[in-house]
């Protein structure tokens, strides 16, 4: 792992990383278990990919942790998944303090049993003040939620003519998203062997690279993480431009500012 990190280039991580934490049912079903003893044994993963990106400096984590389909999965699967959800946080609120590490939440909290929401609105209170990693968990989320959401709200504005049309650009919408305070994420990664993005930012998820793997999240690990950053910084971020273009702007001289 130490070799690992070792090709890290320190100057280029990325400001923002998503996980679709994928895997964790197939992982328990293949070790003939319940799909809770995945998700169970899915926290350790958590646990150490939150404590890498702290290590590394990083700036922003965004875990996605349910979906606004996963309330269609069984009563017996979801409900284990809230008091796991709970009795994680109510766990790890001291070590996230410990760590300088802030919690936020973007989704529909409403959806939320009472004890999780409570538990989960006390942690982000309780971690509020922390100025290292902003650990961002997408909890009763989608895109296409967060979207409607965004235009129901631009719609209700211009009706009651607090907001033209022609006023409306990119940021505008960014504003509405619930995302607003972070920045877009640079790399997004999922684990589990899919290769689709699962009604996870989409908005948010134009220019950033993605990156897949097969190994399940019970088992993806800070090396992993690291597999991942590196072949994240192997990469040309172009945002449109030609190989060119992004040449000459990494050669170009910084501006000098005249103090006259």
């Amino acid at each position: 792992m130490d070799s690992l990190k070792a090709k890290l280039d320190l100057q280029q991580l990325p400001h923002h990383i998503a996980i679709i934490m994928d895997g964790n049912g197939r992982w328990a079903k293949e070790k003939g278990e319940d799909r809770l003893f995945g998700h169970y044994h899915g926290v350790e993963s958590v646990r150490d990919i939150v404590e890498g990106c702290a290590e590394l400096g990083i700036g922003y984590l965004t875990l996605y942790a349910f979906s606004t389909e996963n309330w269609d999965r069984p009563a017996y699967e979801v409900t284990g998944l809230m008091e796991l959800l709970v009795d994680t946080i109510r766990k790890e609120v001291e070590t996230l303090n410990k760590n300088n590490i802030r919690l936020h939440v973007i989704g529909d909290m409403n959806m939320l049993p009472p004890y999780a929401r409570n538990e989960m609105l006390e942690a982000i209170q309780l971690t509020a003040k922390n100025t290292g990693l902003n650990l961002v968990m997408a909890l009763s989320y989608s895109s296409r939620w967060e979207l409607m959401n965004a235009v129901k709200t631009l719609a209700e504005e211009a009706k009651a003519g607090t907001l033209r049309p022609e006023e409306i650009t990119q940021d505008t919408l960014s504003n509405y998203l619930s995302t607003r305070s972070f920045p877009d994420p640079a790399l997004m990664i999922r684990t589990g062997g899919e290769y689709r993005i699962s009604n996870f930012l989409l908005y948010q998820l134009a220019y950033a690279e993605l990156y897949f793997t097969a190994i399940r999240w019970p088992d993806f690990r800070k090396e992993n993480l690291y597999e991942a950053i590196i072949d994240f910084q192997q990469r040309e971020r172009r945002f449109g431009k030609t190989s060119e273009q992004v040449q000459d702007t990494e050669l170009s001289p910084s501006p000098q500012i005249s103090l006259q």
